[in-house]
């Protein structure tokens, strides 16, 4: 119960939650007792998010459609958002994320370039218009940045995805440093095989292979990645900063 007092009065922005495991982390916040910033780059699944949440009241949270990877979009957001709530928000999840996935030898400088812009340059965009709001309001906060285990250990057919989680990783642990003197906490988290939409892409035959190198034995449920969020968002991790928090039932360990 500690976590969900300590997030009643939070105001969480949720970027990619228009499904998945942005949904499911924008779903767990608000039953913690925030307010929750829907945002997607799919305007109807965000609105989607926002009809389907739970906690004080359906009428706390709001839907926003942006393109994250684009500076402008990334910046209006922030306005909206703070127009819409009359504050910051307190807690920021950078969850949009994108694959386009091949070899090195075949892969275009096009699904290069379109990857590394959603999944990093826009977690970099949103996190940079969050802290600005948060250090000219002079408000403590939390930013989470959805990375992922592929960002450590690299995957055959990734190299753009890889990079870009890899990026997020650094991304965060620098922010960490510059932003702490100001309250603000920033930590990555590196799902693992999770299952979502896209995990449903890929082939059976992979997906056993992946399941039997997990100890735990099954791929995990976005819940799994939300509960974590959750933790990092709550002044229970008040003295965690810079942590990358793996949830991959024990893959690559």
């Amino acid at each position: 119960m500690a976590s969900q007092l300590r997030l009643r009065s939070a105001l969480a922005l949720v970027t990619g939650a228009g499904g998945g495991i942005g949904r499911a982390i924008s779903a767990r916040l608000a039953r913690e007792g925030a307010a929750v910033a829907v945002c997607d780059l799919d305007g109807a699944a965000a609105r989607e998010t926002v009809r389907l949440l739970g906690g004080p009241g359906r009428e706390d949270h709001a839907a926003f459609q942006a393109d994250v990877s684009e500076a402008g979009a990334a910046r209006r957001l922030l306005e909206q958002v703070q127009a819409c709530f009359s504050r910051p928000p307190s807690v920021v999840v950078s969850c949009a994320g994108i694959t386009r996935d091949e070899f090195l030898l075949y892969m275009s400088e096009g699904d290069w370039d379109r990857v590394v812009a959603v999944n990093l340059k826009g977690t970099f965009l949103v996190t940079q218009a969050a802290a600005q709001a948060l250090v000219s309001s002079g408000c403590p906060g939390s930013i989470i940045n959805i990375s992922s285990i592929v960002g450590k250990v690299g995957n055959m057919g990734q190299t753009n995805y890889a990079a870009s989680k890899a990026g997020v990783i650094g991304l965060t642990q620098t922010v960490a440093r510059e932003l702490g003197r100001h309250g603000i906490r920033c930590n990555s988290v590196l799902p693992g095989f999770i299952a979502t939409p896209m995990t449903d892409k890929m082939p059976q035959k992979v997906k056993d292979k992946v399941t039997g190198m997990i100890p735990m034995g099954h791929l995990g449920d976005p819940e799994d990645v939300a509960d974590v969020v959750a933790f990092l968002a709550s002044g229970d991790s008040g003295y965690i900063t810079g942590a990358s928090v793996e949830v991959t039932g024990g893959l690559f360990m």
